[in-house]
This record gives C-alpha cells, sequence and structure tokens, in this order.
C-alpha cells in the first residue's frame, strides 16, 4: 500500500491519534524551511495529512516549504487524493484553494465547543457540538465551492470539505499525552499564565476521555478513504 504523506512544522505537533486511524504506512517530513524541498508524488501515496505549527500560512520569507506545501495541498485536491489539514494545515488547504488568510483574527487557546452546521462521514463522528481544543490565533475563510463545516462565534469557519479533503481549525488529534506535552512545551505557554495553563489541564482530564474515543472513529473514517486509494 502506498504510504500517506503526514506534514509537520514543530517537534510537539505530531499526527497523534490520527496515525492508528489511518492503519497504512506513514511517511513523515517537515518541509517548511526549504526553498525547493522534494516531495513525492502524488501517484505514490494513498493521502496527505498536514499538521499544526506557530507560523503564519502565507509566510513563504521566513518559511520558503510552506508554498510547496500549498502547491501539493492544491494539486492533491484536483487528483481526488484524500487530504486532512488540521489547524495550520487548514489554513495551508484554505490558502491553496484560493481562500484568505486572516492574521490574528481571534485567539481561540483551551477547550470550548463548535457547532457542527452540516453532515461529514469524518467530522460526524465527533458529534453536533463537540468540546474540542482550540489554539490558534489566525483563520482561515471558506474557500469558494467548499462547504463550511463548523464554526465558533470568534471564528467563522472551524472545519469545512472541499472535494476529498477535510480541514480542521482545532485539535482533535490529542491525548492526555500529547496534551502534556504541549502544556510543558515553552513554545506552546509562553502567552499563557500559569492559572490558565492549569484550566487547559482540568478541562483536558474532563473532555478528553469522551473526545478520544470519538476522534478515533473520526480518523478511521478518514482511513477509509485513504485505504481505499490504496
Amino acid at each position: 500500500m502506498r504510504p500517506v504523506l503526514v506534514l509537520t512544522h514543530a517537534p510537539h505537533e505530531g499526527p497523534g491519534r490520527i496515525v492508528p486511524g489511518l492503519d497504512a504506512p506513514v511517511q513523515v517530513r517537515t518541509v517548511l524551511d526549504l526553498a525547493e524541498p522534494r516531495l513525492p508524488a502524488l501517484d505514490a501515496l494513498s493521502g496527505v495529512v498536514v499538521m499544526g505549527g506557530p507560523m503564519d500560512a502565507d509566510d513563504d520569507r521566513g518559511h520558503p516549504g510552506l508554498a510547496a506545501e500549498r502547491r501539493l495541498l492544491a494539486a492533491a485536491v484536483d487528483a481526488d487524493v484524500p487530504v486532512l489539514g488540521v489547524c495550520l494545515g487548514m489554513q495551508l488547504l484554505g490558502l491553496a484553494l484560493g481562500a484568505r488568510l486572516r492574521r490574528r483574527s481571534g485567539t481561540e487557546i483551551g477547550f470550548a465547543p463548535v457547532d457542527v452546521v452540516a453532515d461529514d462521514p469524518v467530522l460526524g463522528a465527533l458529534g453536533s457540538r463537540p468540546t474540542v481544543l482550540h489554539w490558534h490565533a489566525d483563520s482561515v475563510d471558506l474557500p469558494v465551492g467548499a462547504t463550511l463545516l463548523a464554526s465558533t462565534p470568534a471564528t467563522p469557519v472551524q472545519a469545512f470539505r472541499a472535494g476529498s479533503a477535510l480541514g480542521l481549525q482545532f485539535h482533535p488529534e490529542l491525548d492526555a499525552g500529547m496534551l502534556d506535552l504541549w502544556l510543558t512545551t515553552p513554545d506552546m505557554t509562553a502567552d499563557l499564565d500559569p492559572d490558565e495553563v492549569e484550566a487547559i489541564r482540568t478541562a483536558g482530564a474532563t473532555h478528553l476521555p469522551t473526545l478520544v474515543p470519538a476522534a478515533e472513529k473520526a480518523f478511521a473514517t478518514f482511513g477509509e478513504s485513504v485505504r481505499a486509494r490504496g
């Protein structure tokens, strides 16, 4: 079976619970600082997963590899390759499909609900108003022709579907261990005071026991489309 390409942008922002749901070989790459990264051809891949990171999705001067990621995402949608973009990954997907990035449009950090506004086979596993982990300041508009799937007052586009591609602004990939890693990583908590960190930790203990099994079902459904491509 062809591998799934997983693009990461920070050591602590890996794919987490996404990988077990894929049930497929995985190739993890970090190319954001390479001016001309050599990415696999789409016919060599069964899917593409793009994870989060602290940089702006259009910061090609600071991170020239982002342009190659966006080109790959646009081509993957055109070729009907299964794509999952999370947080920065969703913003890159949106830009690849012609949408506008909105820098510092509204910071959301911590556990809070999203309103699911349309049916989707992957996102639907989370329920109609799941409480999920948010960790972003930028957002992206809805690409032309895409279906809005989820929203919050601060971030109107929390999830969208564009053909074979699903974008999620929030972070269902975390389990308790990965959340602990984030909360002990200075780059993640530099702008939070200790009370805010502890509040996120407490909320994680409350919500992750429900969220993680639901997210695993969602990722398994995405994995079905990956395995169908073979």
